[in-house]
């Protein structure tokens, strides 16, 4: 019986992870397959567990702080995060949360600091942002949420003005806003206050230039898709799984 990993989420066909593994699996002749779990509601995932051939799912929107709920047990780190996106099947069919998007995140980010990095604005609270977030406080970055519906401790669009885009040199934009096929949407910032000091870092990979990278570039600013973070939480996945 042949190994299965697998991603789970909800509208998924657009999936990275599925063509990222099944190359993987084909150049490294490795007996396994990875299927998409496609799941309309969380709950299904009681059905899904039955399938005793799986080894190791990873967990992508809307799922990735509902799934927590179904667990048996959460790494630490997963657990300060509050949001799960690898899952860990142990000898006793137990289910183990992991997070390897801080870690994907973290390693694609480094590259492009440099010392005047500071500050940071994360577009967008979903369970991606939380990664995000304890990312940047492993690095020594502050940083503050910027939302449609903030909270007392977070910034709402309408709060951006000229003084905050110039205090907050890295921006991170973990909305969908730009995914194919709505690549013309962006987060709604004020762009005309960034500059060649600014890193723009975007979460999405499809398109592999957003509408959002292409608006920091004109201003001269620092960009950088999703698709690197993505490679390194993939291969941290499969370390977890077969640890």
């Amino acid at each position: 019986m042949k190994a299965t990993y697998g991603l789970l989420g909800r509208n998924i066909s657009y999936s990275f992870s599925r063509s990222y593994f099944s190359e993987k699996f084909i150049q490294e002749r490795l007996t396994c397959e990875y299927l998409n779990f496609d799941l309309k509601e969380i709950t299904e995932f009681k059905n899904l567990i039955k399938n005793s051939a799986i080894k190791g799912l990873n967990v992508t929107i809307p799922y990735k702080e509902e799934i927590i709920s179904y667990l048996d047990d959460l790494d630490p780190i997963a657990k300060e995060i509050g949001a799960v996106n690898v899952i860990k099947f142990d000898t006793n069919q137990k289910l183990i949360g992991y997070n390897s998007d801080y870690f994907g995140f973290t390693e694609s980010l480094k590259p492009l600091l440099n010392k005047n990095i500071k500050k940071a604005l994360i577009l967008g609270t979903g369970g991606a942002s939380k990664a995000i977030a304890y990312a940047l406080q492993q690095l020594n970055i502050s940083f503050i949420f910027v939302s449609r519906n903030p909270d007392f401790n977070e910034l709402s669009y309408n709060d951006l003005d000229e003084d905050i885009i110039h205090d907050y040199k890295l921006i991170i934009n973990c909305t969908p806003l730009g995914t194919h096929p709505n690549i013309e949407s962006y987060p709604d910032i004020p762009y005309e206050y960034v500059n060649e000091n600014h890193i723009f870092y975007d979460l999405i990979y499809n398109p592999e230039e957003t509408s959002f990278m292409k608006k920091g570039k004109t201003q001269g600013a620092i960009v950088s898709n999703g698709q690197q973070m993505l490679i390194l939480q993939a291969e941290k996945a499969w370390e977890i799984w077969n640890s």
